[in-house]
């Protein structure tokens, strides 16, 4: 439950980031706070983490287009996954696959 208010409430920030117009909000501020929100998320619990990653695609139900795919994309944009698997060289490896096959498909 907690879980999914967090993610509601990184969800609700970083869709504000990413949407909003570049003349309301500096482009560099902007980057430098997803960074530091990053940081923020890196240090929870891996427990608690594991919850947050599970809850992103459940809320994402919530949003609509582009927002959607983009809070479903928040664990992977912020290789919340990788930071769950750093003590698991088996499942970073996977986890380095699934990145590539992902950058492979993605149109350039």
């Amino acid at each position: 439950m907690i879980a999914e208010q967090v993610a509601r409430i990184i969800a609700a920030f970083i869709v504000f980031l990413e949407t909003t117009d570049e003349d309301k909000l500096d482009p560099d501020e902007a980057v430098e706070i997803m960074e530091y929100t990053a940081k923020l998320i890196d240090e929870f619990d891996k427990d608690f983490l594991r919850e947050l990653v599970d809850a992103f695609p459940k809320i994402a139900l919530e949003y609509k287009g582009a927002s959607q795919q983009m809070v479903r994309d928040i664990p992977f944009d912020f290789y919340l996954e990788e930071t769950l698997a750093a003590d698991d060289p088996v499942r970073m490896a996977e986890l380095d696959r699934l990145r590539d096959e992902r950058d492979e498909a993605s149109p350039v």
